[in-house]
């Protein structure tokens, strides 16, 4: 058996302090495990690659609108192979550069295989055991597949495999209606592909404000087709293609969609089915998420789990921020506990959409709602919107109303996943106080002022309400 300092399972977030250990600790000596490419989902299959692929169909978007503005402008061709090349290539450069910096290093071995708990600080890794006293698992996660009757011999793609295209399908049935399926919604769409949308939730991006949501849907089914509040029931194959059979959760009405592919963007899932937790004295909850602390140790001493392998926030960044938490408290001996109470989210679909801290109802269940002003403004009413023609984009933000505390915000348009760093900084004062960006200057015109104004237009909950209604964002 081979002894080390410290095991990591995983190569994203999980290797973030490695090299600062191994600086302070010259005797340090490491065992790196991952059964996939290096670099972490993030690089390997997850937000560099997608991103990547989104901002071409952005521009497509783009191009697109040049009309609006007296510009004739129009698309000769896209080739698809060039934009998946250019991600291919993108990645794997990157992950070279990865392998190569763990076979620089003497004092890290690195292991392309499963790892599964033997016993207690000991896993078998390939033909080989290892242990150590300190253990970061950083498992990551994988596309979840629902058990739909004839999936698997019908065939299916994921947000893994929907990398490795080659050639553009010309028509796309995406079942679920989350952020994957909003972005590769998107993505397929600029391309080309006739792309249909099957969510299984009443709203679309069902994660986001009501009226976030439904104005997404709005402004999106100008590109592709979304059927919400359907579930899939069947699918198989026919010559005309891949046909899936669903109904109307509502009305049982019968749908059927018939495409070239099948993209499944249902969700994700832990990977500690072939980690065998238990036998390292490891608990999981009902999912198979491995269970932590506030300081993010497992039940099992000086194991930290972060990243996905916890199943708090699936995000690189709360994966980084994760992973100081965890330098901090095993490595420097803190008690540094994690704080989740503003993780912002983007989803990079067109238009955008981005949020930080509570959403309303959250808001209104700890605050009560006569405690809760919102503020709320649109971006054609700036500036700068009314210049970029923008119509129905808005800005909320959810503040307590006696002391002006900024408690969330949700912003849906053009530069969200930018904007929302505005409030961001300011949610993680002490105060969390709106009056450094209320009375800021911004630049004018700018997108930005759309921020300020929200702000200052604020009301009680059932103002807003009514003019959500009378937008038509809300029944």
């Amino acid at each position: 058996m081979k002894e080390y300092d410290l095991i990591v399972i995983g190569t994203g977030s999980g290797m973030n302090y490695v090299y600062p250990m191994m600086d302070a600790n010259p005797e340090l000596k490491v065992a790196v495990v991952d059964k996939d490419e290096p670099g972490g989902i993030c690089l390997t299959r997850g937000c560099i690659p997608s991103k990547i692929l989104l901002y071409p169909a952005e521009l497509v978007r783009d191009i697109k609108k040049a009309k609006n503005f007296g510009i004739r402008a129009s698309i000769e061709d896209i080739d698809f192979r060039a934009v998946m090349g250019r991600m291919r290539n993108s990645i794997s450069e990157d992950i070279e550069n990865v392998k190569k910096g763990y076979s620089y290093s003497e004092r890290i071995d690195y292991y392309r295989d499963i790892a599964s708990f033997t016993a207690p600080y000991t896993l078998r890794v390939g033909d080989e055991e290892i242990s150590a006293e300190m253990i970061f698992l950083c498992t990551g996660s994988k596309p979840m597949i629902p058990p739909i009757k004839g999936l698997d011999d019908t065939g299916y793609l994921t947000s893994d495999t929907v990398l490795e295209l080659e050639a553009l399908p010309e028509s796309l049935a995406i079942i679920g209606g989350g952020y994957i399926a909003a972005e590769y919604g998107h993505f397929f769409s600029a391309m080309g592909s006739k792309v249909t949308v099957l969510g299984r939730n009443p709203f679309f991006i069902p994660g986001e404000e009501p009226e976030v949501s439904t104005l997404a849907k709005k402004m999106m089914s100008g590109y592709m087709d979304i059927i919400t509040n359907c579930e899939v029931l069947e699918v198989s194959s026919s010559p005309e293609g891949k046909k899936v059979i669903c109904k109307d959760r509502e009305t049982d009405e019968e749908i059927i969609v018939v495409a070239s592919e099948i993209l499944v963007a249902t969700g994700r899932s832990p990977n500690t089915d072939i980690l065998n937790p238990e036998k390292g004295g490891i608990e999981v909850d009902d999912r198979g998420w491995i269970k932590v602390n506030e300081h993010l140790e497992t039940s099992a001493k000086n194991v930290w789990a972060f990243g996905d392998a916890n199943g708090m926030y699936l995000f690189k960044h709360v994966a980084n921020h994760e992973s100081t938490v965890v330098y901090y408290n095993a490595v420097l001996g803190k008690k540094k506990s994690v704080d989740y109470h503003a993780v912002p989210h983007a989803v990079f679909s067109y238009p955008e959409i981005a949020a930080v801290g509570m959403n309303e109802f959250r808001a209104i269940e700890e605050y009560g709602e006569e405690n809760i002003i919102i503020g709320f403004y649109r971006f054609e009413e700036t500036g700068k919107g009314h210049a970029m023609d923008l119509k129905d984009e808005f800005v909320k933000i959810i503040m307590e109303a006696e002391n002006e505390k900024i408690l969330g915000a949700h912003i849906i348009g053009p530069h969200a996943s930018v904007l929302i760093h505005e409030i961001t900084p300011v949610i993680y004062t002490s105060e969390q106080s709106a009056h450094p960006i209320m009375h800021a200057m911004d630049i004018h015109p700018s997108l930005s002022e759309v921020i300020k104004r929200a702000f200052y237009s604020r009301m009680h909950v059932g103002d807003y309400h009514m003019i959500m209604k009378g937008l038509g964002l809300e029944e």
